[in-house]
């Protein structure tokens, strides 16, 4: 046969296997190239024929084939995995559904999750003890330290801790705390879950977090020795509390909680507070009584009328606190159903407290050491009031025995000798001083005087008071402000004290603008001086020298009162302390920085410019083991050396020929600066040495008095007039040779050249010369003998008259006749501000 002759034809069936075979090796290719390809050429005379709609067909068929062998698939190798016992992701899902988890999977996780809590809960609760009040009931004392390590005082004990049951706990105690602290007390199960969710939504507004606490809860909280806010902490207590809650009797708590709670003056428990405050036993306290003790556990140190740690916790301020929180207390009980409104109008009249006893043991100036040393402890190391009663601690302070022995006898010895209330009572009683000193190289407070003593009476620490005014000691600031920034006159560049200004008494004062500054009634306002004196033109040099207080009026204007301020901080004042008007008795000094302060400041111009914040605790232990963040405070320039080394020659010249040459007996290298308030409402001495700075207050106040106001100091030791170049330097002068006697004397360091001559306007001088001229030296002009008396005029530059609460001030003089110096507007460059320090201690004020 031919090999041309044409092929039988194929049975049809061969043909469409091969057909289906066909379509099933397509997808596989087509997956990989991405487009069908045939598996052989449709050509020639011997293809099959597909049937109808061939292509299409098994593309078709191929598609539904190839996805039911991936369900089949799927589903085989489902078939074939193990079980799992926890099915995620889901095996028998396909794509995202397989992390979607089933019903089954979420309640058996939040079942096994609440489980777990139950049971952790559970062997929380069942693992805790219970508080032990027999415990706690021994108390600790804290140890105080000299310098040297030798014991100064121990505080505290178990004479202030005495468990009573609640038999002899009167009721009226105890509705009045059920009443203020816990409404539910008595149906609660120890915590309370809308109180806890109060409080933290008050928190997360930024609120009070008051209301979380059951009164089991802080029975459980006064078992602890300290007030860490950890969590641990937090879940013990709670522990604790569900425990009590369910196994206690509420009066068993109720005891617990008054009997260790901390109620102010060393007191723990409700026996101690009722000796403490009402010299009787728990049993006698009547609703009032109740009803205040109740008020005071809010917060002893801003509910005790006795004052506590902080500005805002004065005897003052914590008397009405204490007084609007009493009356609260009766109104609530009454409220709630815990006192009938009639026995509730029997209680019109706050309670009457005993004086404290909290001052036995810590005569003379043991009381005010320990105070400054919880002070500086509270305030700067974050130690709670509360938790230094507790006691436990062992306080080593930078105080020197030897020093602070000095300093009582200088005082003691200089009042003994020159007052004398039975010859002159009314002008020696009252009269008050208060004293610090400060190591310069380190910032240690190692001497203070603060009174006759707590033991005495005497409860407010005069080395850290506030509200006396510190008259011209200000004015170095000043004059180192117009140093560092230079004036409106001197074109940015900081001035030499050899500047000339005005200094005639009755000098009218001008703004930065060159206008006059008006009084009350409109007229240019006059500066006055202690003396009457025609000075004309002279040096600052000169002006502090004979603390003349007209050229410093005009000064801090051409400074600018922000720039003082400035430089007043950077040496350790704190802002707070500041009189706020910016006005010419500001540069006479008008603010009120403590004793402490003063001494602390002068000692950076005695350092060359590097201030230390001043400490009284150099070390602290509890339990065994000492507490971190102790030690001195690292130093920081204030300003620069040139600046205050300056400053100290020109406080220099005041020693030797101004207004404090009783200082001169000192023998060695000293400087410092005299100052008098308006009407000798007070009157200070700071001066140092480069081994020590110390500061000398001298006030008068009655303690005793509710409104404290000081009282002029004329005639005060016969002295028609007194000043700080009298008193105060005596003692200064006095304490510095006992406390340095045996250390070898050592000088100052020279001063580089510092500043231009930029003499006010008017001078007779070229004004300004912009030629550097050499350091400050004193005037050579006449002048007459050097006033001892700058009296700051009490009506305030603006001619508004304002007075501080401790400040007693006059109508403004009316003026005869002046020079009036009237300097021309002319453009300002400040230099970038210096750094500042800050320190919280309190505050004081002179002239």
């Amino acid at each position: 046969m031919s090999e041309h002759r044409r092929k039988p034809q194929q049975p049809q069936s061969g043909g469409r296997a091969a057909a289906r075979k066909a379509a099933q090796q397509r997808p596989a290719r087509g997956a990989g190239s991405g487009r069908d390809v045939p598996t052989a050429s449709p050509s020639g005379p011997y293809a099959p024929q597909p049937g109808h709609g061939s292509r299409s067909d098994a593309r078709r068929s191929a598609g539904r084939g190839s996805a039911g062998r991936g369900r089949g698939a799927a589903a085989a190798a489902g078939a074939g995995r193990p079980k799992r016992f926890i099915n995620y992701p889901r095996g028998e899902k396909a794509g995202w559904k397989r992390f979607v988890p089933s019903w089954k999977l979420v309640s058996g996780t939040a079942l096994g999750f609440c489980a777990i809590i139950t049971a952790g809960a559970g062997i929380g609760i069942a693992s805790v003890g219970t508080p032990d009040v027999n415990k706690t009931a021994k108390a600790q004392n804290n140890v105080f330290y000299w310098a040297d390590g030798t014991q100064m005082v121990a505080t505290g004990g178990s004479v202030n801790r005495q468990i009573v049951p609640i038999g002899k706990i009167p009721r009226s105690m105890q509705n009045a705390v059920i009443a203020a602290e816990n409404e539910s007390f008595e149906s609660d199960k120890g915590v309370d879950p809308m109180g806890i969710a109060r409080a933290v939504w008050n928190m997360a507004k930024g609120g009070s977090t008051q209301g979380g606490s059951t009164i089991t809860q802080q029975f459980v909280k006064n078992q602890y020795l300290d007030s860490d806010q950890t969590l641990k902490r937090k879940v013990t207590e709670l522990f604790i509390s569900i425990k009590l809650g369910v196994n206690e009797e509420k009066n068993t708590i109720l005891a617990g909680y008054l009997n260790t709670a901390y109620y102010g003056r060393d007191a723990y428990g409700i026996q101690a507070a009722a000796r403490a405050y009402f010299g009787k036993d728990s049993e006698k306290l009547n609703p009032s009584e109740s009803a205040f003790l109740a008020a005071v556990l809010k917060g002893p140190n801003l509910y005790n009328p006795d004052g506590g740690i902080g500005a805002t916790a004065t005897p003052e301020q914590n008397t009405k606190r204490a007084h609007d929180r009493w009356q609260w207390v009766l109104d609530r009980e009454v409220k709630v159903g815990r006192m009938q409104q009639a026995e509730r109008d029997q209680f019109k009249t706050f309670p009457q407290l005993i004086e404290s006893a909290q001052a036995a043991g810590m005569s003379g100036q043991i009381g005010y050491l320990v105070d400054t040393a919880n002070l500086y402890l509270s305030k700067t190391k974050g130690i709670k009031v509360e938790d230094l009663a507790k006691g436990g601690y062992r306080i080593h302070t930078t105080f020197q025995k030897k020093k602070v022995d000095a300093l009582v006898k200088a005082v003691e010895g200089t009042r003994d000798g020159m007052l004398d209330e039975k010859k002159r009572p009314e002008t020696d009683t009252f009269v008050q001083f208060g004293a610090a000193s400060v190591d310069v190289k380190t910032g240690a407070l190692v001497a203070l005087y603060g009174g006759p003593g707590i033991d005495k009476k005497h409860f407010n620490n005069n080395a850290n008071t506030s509200g006396v005014q510190v008259g011209s000691t200000w004015k170095p600031f000043v004059l180192a402000a117009a140093m560092q920034y230079g004036t409106q006159n001197s074109d940015g560049e900081g001035i030499s004290a050899d500047s000339k200004y005005m200094a005639s008494d009755l000098t009218v004062i001008n703004n930065r603008a060159g206008q006059p500054l008006r009084d009350g009634s409109g007229k240019p306002f006059r500066q006055k001086n202690e003396s009457p004196q025609d000075y004309g033109y002279v040096t600052l040099n000169k002006a502090m020298e004979d603390s003349i207080n007209v050229p410093f009026a005009q000064l801090v204007f051409d400074v600018g009162h922000s720039k003082v301020k400035e430089v007043a901080e950077s040496t350790g004042i704190l802002p707070e302390s500041f009189d706020p008007n910016d006005n010419a008795s500001f540069a006479l000094g008008t603010s009120t920085p403590s004793a402490i302060r003063m001494a602390d400041s002068y000692a950076t111009f005695a350092a060359s410019g590097i201030h230390h914040d001043p400490y009284s605790v150099s070390s602290v232990q509890k339990n065994g083991k000492d507490l971190p963040g102790f030690g001195p405070p690292k130093g920081s320039r204030a300003m620069d050396n040139s600046i205050a080394d300056n400053i100290t020659k020109v406080l220099r010249n005041v020693v030797e020929k101004g207004t404090g040459t009783k200082a001169k007996k000192l023998g060695r290298p000293a400087a410092g600066k005299t100052g008098t308030t308006d009407k000798n409402m007070s009157a200070w001495f700071v001066g140092y040495t480069p081994e020590l700075s110390t500061s000398v207050a001298l006030f008068r106040s009655d303690p005793s008095a509710k409104k404290k106001e000081l009282i002029s100091m004329r005639g005060v030791a016969g002295i028609p007039s007194l000043h700080g170049g009298d008193i105060p330097a005596e003692i200064w002068t006095k304490y510095m040779k006992e406390a340095l006697n045996g250390v070898a004397k050592s000088d100052f360091p020279e001063p580089d050249e510092l500043g231009v001559v930029a003499d006010a306007s008017g001078a007779p001088s070229p004004s300004p010369s912009m030629s550097p001229s050499p350091s400050p030296s004193p005037s050579n002009s006449p002048s007459p003998s050097p006033s001892r008396s700058p009296s700051p005029s009490p009506t305030r530059g603006g001619g508004k008259p304002t007075c501080k609460p401790w400040a007693i001030c006059e109508p403004d003089p009316s003026p005869s006749s002046s020079r009036s110096p009237s300097p021309s507007p002319s453009k300002t460059r400040d230099r970038p501000s210096g750094g500042t320090g800050e320190f919280p201690i309190g505050g004081s004020t002179g002239g």
